[in-house]
């Protein structure tokens, strides 16, 4: 557990590192985007919480309706995850071109001898947006099993801790991306990286994760994720 506890490390990490400077440039553009993004989301999110909880209540048998005050917590849990991260994958659709920029810049300084294609923003904003959504096709094909668990009487009752383990896998493979990818690597590259190293990834992801639902830091969680990122890639992933 050692490798999940220092991955959960870089993946706070980046708030720290925000504002220094040579990357402000690249911090300010995401928190505006992250704001308008999540202000949407956390009123749709606060809109259905009622729904949701008559959701879970009428899905339990009769029989188990005394379980309902156990499940809830979980599934709020659940529900958290999957806005979060669907509302965090879009803002990541629309600013990627920042996000790659930026884990060069942090890449650059921490690793001045390593090797790096030049990054413009016109290639940037062509580029990162179609990797965006190669990943995002990854990340919809791995939510099926997930989904399908949500559905299965008796192993539905794992569903939060399968969409908690989802998204901290997400995350990793997310914001580990940037870094990789500055450095020649393809999703299928970073994938087998950070399966070889999985225990340090879902650290990582779970760190993002946390961000990501903590009101008011979940405006600097994408930036910061990517500094993360970069910084776990000069310490533990360069060279794999």
């Amino acid at each position: 557990m050692k490798e999940f506890a220092d991955g959960y490390r870089y993946g706070i990490s980046g708030l720290r590192q925000l504002f220094r400077p040579g990357v402000r440039l690249f911090v300010a553009g995401p928190i505006l985007l992250n704001g308008l993004i999540f202000a949407a989301g956390t009123a749709w999110l606060v809109s259905y919480l009622g729904q949701a909880q008559r959701a879970v209540e009428a899905w339990l048998p009769d029989w188990l309706d005394w379980l309902a005050w156990i499940v809830w917590p979980f599934a709020l849990v659940a529900l958290l995850v999957a806005v979060w991260t669907t509302f965090t994958m879009l803002a990541n659709l629309i600013g990627s071109p920042f996000n790659g920029m930026l884990a060069e810049r942090v890449q650059r300084s921490l690793r001045p001898d390593a090797e790096f294609p030049s990054l413009s923003i016109w290639r940037e904003a062509v580029r990162a947006p179609l990797a965006e959504l190669r990943k995002l096709l990854y990340f919809a094909l791995l939510a099926i099993p997930v989904l399908l668990i949500a559905f299965v009487p008796g192993v539905n009752l794992a569903a939060p801790f399968a969409w908690v383990l989802y998204g901290s896998w997400l995350f990793a493979v997310e914001y580990c991306e940037y870094p990789l990818s500055n450095t020649g690597m393809r999703l299928g590259d970073v994938r087998r990286v950070l399966r070889s190293r999985r225990w340090l990834a879902l650290g990582f992801g779970a760190g993002v994760m946390t961000l990501t639902v903590i009101p008011g830091i979940n405006l600097v969680a994408m930036p910061s994720a990517v500094i993360g990122a970069s910084l776990l890639w000069a310490d533990r992933l360069a060279g794999e």
